[in-house]
């Protein structure tokens, strides 16, 4: 008889992971949930239960250890649920999509991974990156040049539909090589999909996405040029699938954008609730780096990586887990762990972590690749943002700012700011 035989699970409660609390606040109603138990049982609708953890060195070592893989099929003589598809399903996804989730950077291992990973990262260089950046301040001018004409007769203006929303989406697009004049079409479908659609609105918007991004690959295999796109398809010993690209675009898209927006929104919203780290960042530009960094675990837009599957009964700190149980990592929780980040509660933009970084952006094989595109926007714009409008102050107070309930993004409904004091 094996040791996990002999040794009995724990019985935490069960946690409804579509709670709206949960959702709106995951940085405080998370951390409740950390101090009770090191791993709770959550379950949603149409989705099977899966562990739920929400310690640092816990969901440090879901991300990174070898024996949690993120496609289910890679369970040795098992045939877990793909908990990722099914919730898929549930939000309405048509079933002849399923083979671009599966085919994503997300939802694959190993050598698998390695290859389409590495694909992507010689085609997303940190090189091709940082010729953005001019562009990147260039739109970022020119949506602050356009913000008082938004302004509402009381003196507000909604920061999101009007610099922190447009401004990565049009970043993206550009990368990738979407033709200006489709770019309304790619940013209408992307936000209706990651702002929760449902139904048949949510399997028409994919779908409707995913046709566009073969169209695209069509495109640019017959006219190649200094895009993302072109570079993936660039002749290779081992080329891409259609499905693969379409998949790593989708990935970028979702991805890249989604997170980008809430990081602008979150940093500001943050930024101006506390103006002692305002005024720092203001004195000393050279801060945004590390500012960002602080910001990505203080109020970062991810609060929950997808869940990975046991390969073989193993322990998860001293909780047993069994082969093909799942495990969902609660981002939000680890990066306000006080046992990773003394005095985890206060922003502090002067932080310095080496042995506990910030996990908002993911650990391990499955790390963000744009997170490098993800800062660079988000300090752009709010560099650019205070120095455009210096008086800029919310026109609520922090606490009256309303939070979407959605499972996988921390994001505001609303910015209301006023330009001037």
């Amino acid at each position: 008889m094996s040791m996990m035989e002999h040794t009995s699970p724990p019985a935490p409660e069960t946690i409804d992971l579509l709670d709206p609390q949960l959702m709106r606040d995951p940085f405080w109603a998370f951390s409740r949930v950390r101090e009770q138990a090191p791993l709770v049982r959550g379950v949603m609708p149409g989705v099977e239960p899966m562990w739920v953890a929400t310690r640092y060195n816990d969901v440090r070592q879901v991300l990174s250890d070898p024996r949690f893989v993120a496609d289910p099929a890679h369970v040795p003589g098992s045939e877990p649920n793909h908990r990722i598809e099914q919730l898929w399903r549930t939000r309405g996804a048509r079933p002849e999509d399923a083979k671009y989730l599966r085919a994503s950077l997300f939802g694959t291992d190993g050598p698998e991974h390695h290859r389409l990973r590495r694909r992507i990262v010689r085609a997303f260089t940190s090189r091709r990156v940082a010729r953005l950046r001019p562009r990147i301040e260039t739109l970022a001018h020119t949506l602050l040049d356009h913000l008082p004409t938004h302004v509402d007769p009381g003196g507000v203006v909604d920061l999101i539909p009007h610099f922190a929303h447009p401004l990565p989406v049009t970043v993206i697009c550009e990368l990738v090589g979407v033709p200006e004049p489709e770019r309304p079409h790619w940013a209408a479908r992307s936000s209706m999909i990651t702002d929760g659609a449902t139904g048949p609105d949510l399997g028409d918007a994919l779908h409707s996405l995913i046709t566009s991004a073969h169209t695209l690959v069509d495109h640019h295999r017959d006219h190649p040029g200094d895009d993302l796109i072109s570079a993936l398809l660039a002749p290779q010993d081992d080329p891409l699938t259609a499905t693969e690209t379409v998949a790593l675009i989708l990935n970028l898209l979702f991805a890249g954008h989604t997170t980008t927006v809430n990081l602008i929104a979150n940093g500001v919203a943050a930024l101006l609730a506390h103006p002692g780290q305002l005024a720092l960042l203001r004195d000393d530009p050279t801060l945004a780096p590390q500012a960002a960094d602080e910001l990505m675990r203080w109020c970062g837009p991810t609060p929950r990586a997808l869940p990975r599957y046991a390969t073989e009964d193993l322990h998860l700190g001293q909780c047993p887990i069994r082969k093909g149980e799942a495990v969902l990592p609660v981002l939000a929780a680890a990066d306000r762990d006080a046992r990773a980040h003394p005095d985890p509660e206060r922003l502090d933009i002067t932080r310095t972590r080496t042995r506990s970084p910030q996990v908002g952006f993911g650990h391990g094989p499955h790390r963000c690749i744009g997170d490098h595109l993800a800062l660079q926007g988000a300090q752009v714009a709010w560099t650019a943002l205070w120095d455009r409008f210096p008086d800029l102050t919310l026109a609520v107070t922090p606490d009256e700012l309303v939070r979407e309930a959605h499972p996988n993004s921390w994001k505001l409904t609303a910015l209301p700011v006023r330009l001037h004091q």
